[in-house]
């Protein structure tokens, strides 16, 4: 081959930016090789694995982009501008989203490994909503008005510059739903968490995919416990998750009672709380049954129109859900009664993207929630080893 001389490349490390010249060959069919460069992983632009592990591991841990960039250049002397950062840890969700969509990513256990303490294998099913704040149609023109005045300045000034991005679309609202499905077991030290912006539908068509990549049907006892969601339940049935048990959150059905005691008795009646102990007693040691007989009892005394409607309302909802509120049964079981698993990974994988002024695109904020559905999944280690 014809040498083509030395050409510059500048590569950031964890150790640091380096600068190299590379040998530039020319084979007989024309083209040009440069044989070093898979070793310096150009495949990553100028930074290399380790830079944008680095990043994304510490931006699990930031309320901003500017404070990581902060951060960075602190603890590592990495000195990388805050737009950098969010495009290399952005892209670096979406793909890794891809890659799991795709089957090269997958948990790193099965439901066979999910054993108890006093034997049997047992696997928790849960699934949950949470708002995100998104960036509106609005704010994104306010935003490009802001951006078009600025580069007419620099301009101006005799700056040289690439043409802008065409405008993507922005959200109807300034809060979108995501949704998030968990696997795991009883002692969560197996999880697997994926997150979703699609409606129903396709949250059901995930359920069934993690349900099928961890083998759910070997597991001895399958548990699904979710809030009062009436589409949670329907979709487990149409995906066929053929689930053991399935249960109402404890806590949500104690939490639309506490809003029956209010309108019944008031904020601070003790014979209000007293009422609500008894019923949420019955729930948990007699079952169904022995609550509606409860409360059906107390309505017939009832002479205000407004308590019978308030009460009526709690007869309704647990009619909805009279399926799921067995938990004699989940007691005797030893079967979990709470969500509360489920509802506390709603709060840490939206951790980075809540927060005073932040406001995300739809698939930005999708992409930073997978990230952190991987570190929680226990799979963090995994995926930087795969990748």
């Amino acid at each position: 081959m014809r040498h083509k001389g030395r050409q510059k490349h500048t590569l950031m490390t964890v150790n640091g930016r380096i600068r190299v010249r590379r040998t530039r060959w020319q084979p007989v069919e024309g083209g040009s090789v440069t044989p070093i460069d898979p070793w310096l992983q150009e495949t990553c632009e100028t930074f290399t694995r380790g830079v944008i592990e680095l990043a994304c591991r510490l931006n699990r841990h930031q309320s901003g982009f500017q404070e990581l960039a902060i951060t960075l250049a602190r603890a590592a002397g990495l000195k990388i501008g805050k737009e950098t950062l969010r495009g290399l840890i952005e892209a670096e969700g979406r793909g890794a989203l891809q890659q799991v969509r795709q089957g090269e990513l997958r948990p790193g256990w099965q439901a066979s490994d999910c054993r108890t303490k006093t034997g049997p294998t047992r696997v928790y099913f849960g699934c949950d909503g949470v708002k995100v704040p998104v960036i509106t149609e609005a704010e994104k023109k306010a935003r490009r008005t802001k951006v078009v005045e600025k580069r007419k300045r620099l301009r101006s000034q005799g700056r040289a510059l690439a043409p802008l991005p065409s405008l993507s679309r922005g959200a109807d609202g300034v809060y979108k739903e995501f949704r998030l499905v968990q696997y795991y077991s009883e002692d969560q030290k197996r999880r697997w968490i994926s997150v979703s912006r699609g409606d129903h539908e396709a949250v059901g068509r995930l359920m069934k995919r993690d349900a099928s990549r961890i083998r759910l049907e070997e597991a001895d006892a399958s548990i699904g416990i979710y809030d009062g969601s009436v589409w949670i339940d329907r979709q487990t049935e149409k995906q066929g998750l053929n689930l053991t048990g399935r249960g109402l959150d404890f806590w949500h059905l104690r939490d639309y009672a506490q809003n029956t005691r209010r309108a019944l008795y008031g904020e601070e009646d003790e014979a209000g709380k007293q009422w609500l102990d008894t019923l949420m007693h019955t729930f948990k040691h007699e079952g169904y049954e022995a609550a509606w007989e409860q409360l059906t009892g107390l309505r017939a005394t009832l002479r205000s129109p407004r308590k019978k409607k308030a009460l009526d309302g709690l007869l309704h909802y647990m009619a909805e859900r009279s399926h799921l509120i067995n938990y004699p049964e989940f007691r005797a079981n030893g079967w979990q009664i709470g969500s509360g698993p489920t509802e506390a990974q709603c709060g840490t994988t939206t951790d980075r993207i809540k927060g005073k002024g932040r406001r995300w695109n739809l698939d930005n904020a999708l992409a930073v929630m997978t990230l952190e559905a991987l570190a929680q999944s226990h799979e963090w280690t995994s995926y930087w080893n795969l990748n």
